[in-house]
Parts: C-alpha cells; sequence; structure tokens
C-alpha cells in the first residue's frame, strides 16, 4: 500500500479560527478525518504531521518512510529553502496544495520555492485540494493487483 505523508506546515493548526473568511471553520483535526476517509477510499495509507516549526518539519521528511507526500508548507513555501532541500533529498514525489490561492494574494505569496519541484500543485479548492492531490498520488501509485 502506498504511504502518504500529510506535511501541515506553521499556523495550519489553527484551522477553524484562524481567518474563517479565507480558510473555513473546519478544523485540522476535521481535515484530518476527511484526508484520512478520502485515502481509504483511494487504497492508500496516510501518516499526518503539522508543526510551526521549520526544523521539526524537515525532520519528519528526513525520516522518508513515505512513498510520496502532500505538503502545505503554509507561509514556508515563500521563505524556506530548507525545507525545498530536504524534499529534494528524500527524492519522493509531493503534491503541493494551499487551501487559497497565494497567487491572488499579498505579493509576497507569489514566491514558492516549491512549485517548480512539486509533481503537482493544487491551489485554492479549500479542503477539496487534499482530495485532488491523494488522486494525483493514487493515479501514480495504482493499487497492486497481485499479492504482495
Amino acid at each position: 500500500m502506498t504511504r502518504v505523508l500529510v506535511l501541515q506546515g506553521p499556523n495550519l493548526d489553527l484551522l477553524g479560527t484562524r481567518e474563517p473568511e479565507l480558510y473555513g471553520h473546519q478544523t485540522l483535526h476535521d481535515l484530518q478525518v476527511e484526508i484520512q476517509h478520502w485515502a481509504v477510499a483511494l487504497g492508500l495509507e496516510v501518516v499526518h504531521f503539522q508543526s510551526n516549526h521549520e526544523g521539526a518539519l524537515i525532520d519528519r521528511i528526513h525520516e522518508h518512510d513515505f512513498d510520496a507526500a502532500v505538503v502545505n508548507a503554509g507561509g514556508l513555501t515563500h521563505t524556506s529553502v530548507s525545507l525545498r532541500d530536504a524534499l529534494l533529498a528524500v527524492n519522493r514525489p509531493f503534491v503541493e496544495v494551499h487551501l487559497t490561492d497565494p497567487n491572488k494574494r499579498e505579493a509576497f505569496r507569489k514566491v514558492n520555492f516549491l512549485a517548480d519541484i512539486a509533481i503537482d500543485r493544487i491551489y485554492g479548492k479549500g479542503p477539496d485540494g487534499y482530495r485532488l492531490a491523494l488522486e494525483a498520488i493514487a493515479r501514480r501509485f495504482p493499487r497492486q493487483t497481485t499479492g504482495r
């Protein structure tokens, strides 16, 4: 079974209360439950990790115990060469997800250190972006039809 790391960056632990007009009222826990349901339906195993600390996110990536990742790096998308380097170092495909579309927000959000190395980018689809990311990964790693 394909193992997917769902990596959530800074401030995503505040979903449901942080700027609900932008990010909605769904909590991170609610989103994780929804992601889990989608993953099961697609035959994927999901592992969740969220941190407000860049180093913790990098350490989690370095464990490289996953086949692919869904990455919402939050504000680190626009600032972290180190996060980019960690994703390149483990050589695992990942889909970049943002609940909102950074390209339609403040000018500084147009800088993106991950876009050119992601296998897909899903912006501005809200929580559905995670479902679309899982579907993209499931297409890349089809279910095994023979015993393994």
